[in-house]
């Protein structure tokens, strides 16, 4: 049975990036030198709403890969992936290249 999760509110479920370990020639990385905490959105919350009932849009959309801070976020394992669920406000931004 597959399962899905999707979020609730203004949250958004995160599957982080792992950097590689070592360059296209086969050069190895040390752990630090590539440590940027990101990932890619795998779903979206519908968005929240303020004080006087106006709906407030989630940020970000599927795909996005985003910046995440270094601590926080909800860890959740779904079949053998490991995923973090966010608020929308916790993510830093998003990254483009």
């Amino acid at each position: 049975m597959a399962k899905r999760l999707i979020p609730t509110l203004n949250r958004v479920l995160v599957e982080k990036l792992v950097p590689p370990s070592k360059t296209a020639a086969g050069i190895l990385l040390p752990e630090k030198s590539s440590k940027l905490n990101s990932g890619k959105v795998i779903a979206v919350g519908p968005g929240g709403r303020d004080v006087a009932g106006n709906h407030i849009p989630v940020a970000v959309k599927e795909g996005d890969e985003v910046l995440l801070p270094e601590y926080g976020g909800t860890q959740i394992k779904l079949g053998e992936k490991e995923y973090h669920l966010y608020r929308d406000e916790d993510i830093l931004g998003t990254l483009h290249h």
